[in-house]
């Protein structure tokens, strides 16, 4: 019943961003096959969670009739998503060019790390090489010390697959209109510079500077950052707005004339090191009954057990179960065609058939020992 019901794509395997992209197509209701390597296992099983929603099947594109049965699924789709560095598709015989030929409302989802063009773009790299060159590595740590990689969200997911995906909607938005597919270029490099406009034009304006741990959102201001509790927990606070910031005062029983020059960024350290005194007298269950639910902008800070067991995630059923797993549910809501983690039964030769392989189609090509 999701948005994209009646979506076909289909997945050339990859690692990291590419099945992010098309996890979030299939929790939106597309229908999506992915094709791995001949004889390939994920060895994870159903602990691989960004392969969820849909069936793969095994094909040998080094040999002819592997890539000709690859073209036969592509004329069938509304999109296509691969991974592989500049070049890869060609080499196999299945570029932008030969498929679009074969389908001109194609839309072929390019993801890479560097881009397709540009003097990088033939190189190794991952997500942390690739948030370094847009400037996002640099600007993350703390106050004197090194850049802290984001884990990899920045460049693999966010600034990666979800482009893509988004990507991937305007296209075929775009396509239904004039009935011509087209090629998405979407590098980790820009999609990662993408989200970091907002500090680029604070950086222009200048209200933010290079150095890590002294502005406003990275950790050097007193108002918004992470503090350590009597029990070793943390909580976030990011009492920005002058209200919000009287009420912080409020709720800690502090006095606020110790706490005026609020965005005078020289008295920074001075006060979070007081903040940081005080928030340590109580445990972080006690902060959340002060705070929690009100205006202080305040969370407590939850690791991977606890953050699906808050009453607001399980009230939101932010985290789903299946198969024993506990992972995130599809987002975000809709009011009407609401997304569902759908659930793979089908065969392999199932799989095939609904793509409209005959049965004995389907055996010729395993006899000869093109699919799994």
């Amino acid at each position: 019943m999701g948005p994209l019901q009646g979506i076909r794509v289909v997945e050339l395997a990859g690692i990291g961003p590419g099945p992010f992209c098309a996890m979030m197509l299939a929790d939106m209701g597309a229908e999506i096959i992915r094709i791995e390597r001949k004889g390939a296992q994920d060895p994870r099983g159903k602990f691989n969670l960004l392969l969820r929603g849909r069936p793969s099947i095994g094909v040998d594109l080094k040999q002819p009739a592997g890539v000709a049965a690859t073209l036969r699924l592509i004329e069938q789709a509304d999109a296509l998503i691969e991974g592989f560095r500049p070049g890869v598709m060609e080499k196999l015989g299945l570029g932008p060019e030969v498929c679009l030929e074969r389908n001109p409302r194609l839309v072929y989802g390019r993801m890479t790390g560097w881009g397709q063009t540009g003097p990088m773009a033939t190189a190794a790299g991952h997500d942390i090489n690739y948030i370094s060159l847009s400037g996002v590595l640099h600007a993350i740590g703390e106050r004197g010390g090194n850049p802290v990689p984001p884990l990899n969200l920045v460049g693999d997911f966010g600034g990666g697959g979800m482009m893509l995906a988004f990507g991937i909607v305007c296209a075929l938005l775009e396509a239904k209109a004039s009935g011509k597919g087209q090629v998405i270029d979407a590098a980790m490099t820009d999609g990662s510079a993408s989200l970091m406009t907002i500090i680029y034009g604070l950086k222009a304006m200048g209200t933010w500077t290079n150095e890590r741990g002294a502005n406003m959102l990275d950790g050097g201001a007193h108002f918004y950052g992470t503090y350590e509790c009597a029990d070793g927990k943390y909580v976030a606070i990011g009492s920005i707005e002058p209200q919000f910031y009287a009420l912080l005062f409020q709720k800690m029983g502090l006095d606020p004339a110790a706490f005026q020059e609020q965005m005078n960024k020289a008295r920074w350290p001075e006060l979070k090191e007081k903040l940081a005194q005080v928030f340590k007298t109580k445990t972080r269950e006690e902060w959340c009954a002060l705070m929690e639910g009100s205006d202080v902008c305040f969370a407590p800070v939850l690791d991977l057990d606890e953050a699906p067991q808050h009453p607001h995630n399980v009230a939101r059923e932010t985290f789903v179960e299946i198969d024993g797993v506990t992972q995130p549910a599809p987002a975000p809501r809709f009011s009407r065609t609401a997304p569902e983690i759908q659930r793979n039964s089908k065969s392999p030769d199932e799989v095939w058939t609904s793509w409209n392989f005959s049965p004995d189609e389907i055996a010729a090509l395993r006899e000869a020992n093109i699919i799994s």
